[in-house]
Order: C-alpha cells, then sequence, then structure tokens
C-alpha cells in the first residue's frame, strides 16, 4: 500500500502551482472587500491647502498674546469664511475673519480661535446681527487649531499598496485623492461539480436510497467567503457521457478553478476518473489526514482541479486546508488563519493521522477550552455547524488526555 502523503508537503506543492490571477478595473463605488492589484500614490496633497480644524475666528496669534477672560484681546471682524469659498482678503493686525471647520485660511492668519472661546452669541440665535467685533479670551500659539496642506498625506507618498483589501476607511481614503477607478485583482471563478445517482438537489424530494446535494451549497459558501465566485453545475447521473458532458461544460466556462466532491476514493466508480484522464493530468492523492485522506489534484486542461471526498465533513475540512490557501493565493489576498491554543476537555481520540477535530470553545478559569462536538465521524455535518475550530492532533498521536493543550484552527471569530 502507499505511503500517505504528509498535508504540508502537499499543500506546499499546491501552492507552488497556483499562478496570481491578473486584474480588472472597477469603480469606487463596487471596491468593497476587493484587493488592490497596484500600488496607489496620492496624485495630491491632503489637505490640498491650509484649512480650519475649528468653527471660530481666524486670527494672527500675535493678537491673542494677552489675551484672557479677564482682559480679552478686541477684534474688527472684516470677513465670513465658510467651507468651500475662498478669502476675500490678508488678515491686517487686529483684525479676525469669521471661519468654518475646512474652510480655506486667509493670507495673514496664524491660528484659530474656537467660537466656544469667544464672546459670539449670533450663532446661537441671541443676536441675528453678527458682530463687528469678536473677544477672544484665551491665548493662542503660531499654528493652533490649523490643519497643514499635505499633513494627512503629501503628494507623490504610497497611500496603499498593492495586496490591500478594501474597507471603508480604504474607500473614504480613496475618495480622497479622487480615485473614482483603480486596478483590483479579479475574483477567482470556481465551477463546482458533483456527480452521482443518489443525490437530488435541495427542491427535489426524498425518495428510498437518495440524499440531498448538500457539498455544492456548503462549497459555494466557501468559496464565496475566501473571494471567489462559486458557479454550481447540475448534478451528473453515474453513467459516462452525462459525467463527461458536465466537465465540458465546466471548461467551456473558463473558470479560474474547477472543484468536484465525491468519486475520487479507493473503490468508488471509475467514471469520473476515467474523465480526468481524458481531459487532464490529475493526481490521486491518499493524505495522512483525517477526515479527507482521498484527494485529487491537478489540472484540466491547464485549469487548477481539485477533486475532493464526498462526505460533507471530509469536503470542508480538505478546503479549508487545501482549497482556501489556494484560492488566497489565484486572488493575492493574504491568508488570515487564526491558530489559538487551547485545553481539551476530555479525551480525544485519532487513528495515527493527522487529525482535525471538530471543538466548541469556551473561556474558562482564564484560559481557552475545547468541548468536542461529539460525533466526529466525516458525514456528520452537524459537527461542522457546532464547531468554532479544528483542534488538530498531530501525526503519530492516537490519544489526547483531557488537559491537553492543542492548536485549533479557527472555523469562525472567537472572542
Amino acid at each position: 500500500m502507499p505511503l500517505l502523503l504528509n498535508v504540508d508537503k502537499a499543500l506546499a506543492q499546491i501552492l507552488a502551482d497556483m499562478q496570481p490571477l491578473g486584474s480588472e478595473s472597477v469603480a469606487l463605488t463596487e471596491s468593497l472587500d476587493r484587493v488592490i492589484a497596484d500600488d496607489i500614490a496620492a496624485p495630491l496633497d491632503l489637505p490640498p491647502f491650509d484649512n480650519s480644524a475649528m468653527d471660530g475666528y481666524a486670527i494672527r496669534h500675535e493678537d491673542s498674546e494677552k489675551a484672557s477672560p479677564q482682559h480679552p484681546a478686541s477684534l474688527r471682524v472684516t470677513q465670513d469664511i465658510s467651507a468651500g469659498a475662498t478669502p476675500t482678503g490678508t488678515l491686517q493686525p487686529g483684525q479676525a475673519a469669521r471661519i468654518m471647520t475646512g474652510a480655506p485660511l486667509p493670507p495673514g492668519c496664524s491660528a484659530v480661535a474656537p467660537v466656544e472661546d469667544t464672546n459670539d452669541n449670533w450663532r446661537k440665535g441671541s443676536n441675528p446681527i453678527p458682530p463687528e467685533q469678536v473677544q477672544i479670551y484665551s491665548s493662542y500659539a503660531f499654528g493652533a487649531n490649523i490643519r497643514r496642506q499635505g499633513e494627512n498625506i503629501e503628494c507623490g507618498a504610497m497611500v496603499m499598496q498593492a495586496g490591500t483589501v478594501v474597507q471603508p476607511a480604504e474607500i473614504g481614503m480613496l475618495a480622497a485623492i479622487g480615485c473614482a477607478r483603480f486596478e483590483v485583482v479579479r475574483k477567482p471563478k470556481v465551477v463546482i461539480l458533483g456527480s452521482g445517482d443518489e443525490l437530488v438537489d435541495v427542491h427535489e424530494p426524498l425518495s428510498a436510497g437518495k440524499i440531498r446535494n448538500t457539498n455544492s451549497y456548503t462549497l459555494a459558501g466557501q468559496i464565496r467567503q475566501a473571494g471567489g465566485i462559486p458557479i454550481r453545475l447540475p448534478i451528473a447521473r453515474d453513467n459516462l457521457s452525462e459525467i463527461r458532458a458536465l466537465y465540458e461544460r465546466a471548461l467551456g466556462i473558463n473558470p479560474d478553478m474547477i472543484i468536484s466532491s465525491a468519486g475520487v476514493s479507493v473503490g468508488a466508480a471509475d467514471l469520473v476518473r476515467e474523465v480526468m484522464d481524458e481531459l487532464g493530468d490529475i493526481d490521486f492523492w491518499r493524505i495522512n489526514m483525517r477526515p479527507g485522506k482521498p484527494l485529487a489534484y491537478g489540472t484540466l486542461r491547464g485549469i487548477p482541479f481539485f477533486g475532493l471526498p464526498g462526505n460533507p465533513v471530509s469536503t470542508m475540512v480538505t478546503f479549508e486546508v487545501f482549497v482556501r490557501p489556494a484560492l488566497a493565493k489565484l486572488a493575492r489576498r493574504a491568508l488570515h488563519r487564526k491558530t489559538l491554543v487551547a485545553t481539551v476537555a476530555e479525551d480525544l481520540r485519532a487513528d495515527g493521522r493527522r487529525s482535525y477535530n471538530r471543538v466548541r470553545l469556551s473561556r474558562e478559569g482564564g484560559g481557552i477550552v475545547a468541548h468536542s462536538t461529539g460525533n466526529q465521524s466525516s458525514g456528520a455535518l452537524m459537527s461542522m455547524l457546532l464547531a468554532d475550530g479544528l483542534a488538530i492532533i498531530p501525526e503519530g498521536q492516537e490519544l489526547v488526555p483531557a488537559g491537553s493543550e492543542l492548536p485549533v484552527l479557527l472555523l469562525r471569530p472567537f472572542e
């Protein structure tokens, strides 16, 4: 019997084969969660001009040097500057200008006095006529309450690097620099295949000997979660012509990856393998892991292909271990896989293969405790529904006593 292939070596080979995808142009409004393809530099200073950080009065700081509540500085108001307006003159000694937050500073201004530090009540409606004089109750240093041109970012400086995932803050910054369209990495298109006389779709009634096709739906969710575009094709029956037609249809879509489930284990019908041999170069691996020992991997007419095992948990686990990292490399995304260490609450058993046991996590006594979700059968999909993560039992270990520590690969956020 051939030796089982090490998980890490299998993954390394897969990642070495993946070639990052090219780019496409998107509108800023459609860019959330997309990956920036090229470095983006600022085409202008931000802010683009000196402006006020406060509603208040633009002043010459020298005019406030001796100001206090007991001895305010009295200045003549010569202009009003609202946001978006242009100053009409230069401040002279003893002068001030009413100014709004974000408005450009008039020449000669070296500080801004906040409105609450003045006698200005007309804004509150107590005096409908703006006063021609304002009293300033504090002294202000040069540059107080002023946003300088370029203090946020200077023209030509790096704003975002290639590989950045666009989030709301990135959208705001891109809008600020006038970036209405830009290049992002294409989302991987992934075709999902399935075959089997026993499978019926979710809307079809079950009859004797039939089961519902769950794998294509869980895979579609995992692919979308990984930043890909899932394309589900109808189930093919177990005959050569239907399976061949299904695979030809998949190739005709020109996807970036093809994934099938079932038909790759020892003892499975040879129809799927026959079609794979016709269309590409596929290796049939036996991986030293549980669940998910059988795995087919290679290319179909140059397109990366994964043949995942058919049991629902095996499908999901092998996706997490092998396919998600492959998609991350295609999409030029950083693979944010969080692993933490937890203490197991009960004995865990394995068969000597690297095992991925489904566990629930809780915080107890200042540490993190992992509780088995119960039935660890590769067909028990409920164990994945209940799981916060996968406790990884290393190769060669068949018993993990309660109280031992294991790494846990998170399947969902855990705080």
